[in-house]
């Protein structure tokens, strides 16, 4: 009986967690979306508008992410682990926004789908590296 309460505890966890991850995501795709936005009716092409709005998003979805979605402290280990899955999600996000773009999907609606595609595969990358030990 132990160990099912156990379950249900850490099931209960793991969701109150993924709820955060998704709060703080829809904080980050806001910025990122939001500069995205200004850039590209300012003149700048997708490409430079997409990343500068992705790299000024990271910044606040550390903190965030280490504090708010995690629990835990921000550490310069975790920062390269944190870098190192963005690294691996921005070039994620950079393919499926040029493939989502070249099948013709509108530019403003390309940025939303590439962000609820990657979602997923980034927070089973950072569950890796803000795991607790």
């Amino acid at each position: 009986m132990e160990k099912i309460k156990l379950l249900i505890q850490n099931n209960r966890n793991q969701i109150i967690q993924f709820i955060r991850f998704c709060i703080v995501g829809t904080v980050a795709a806001g910025i990122h979306y939001g500069i995205y936005y200004i850039l590209l009716r300012m003149g700048a092409g997708h490409n430079l508008a997409y990343a500068t709005g992705y790299i000024l998003a990271f910044i606040c979805n550390f903190i965030a992410t280490s504090y708010f979605t995690f629990r835990s402290s921000p550490s310069w280990g975790r920062f390269v682990g944190f870098a190192g899955s963005h690294a691996v999600n921005f070039l994620l996000h950079m393919v499926l926004l040029n493939v989502f773009l070249w099948m013709g999907m509108h530019e403003l609606i390309a940025p939303i789908a590439v962000m609820l595609v990657a979602m997923l595969v980034q927070y089973a990358i950072l569950n890796l590296v803000f795991r607790k030990k």
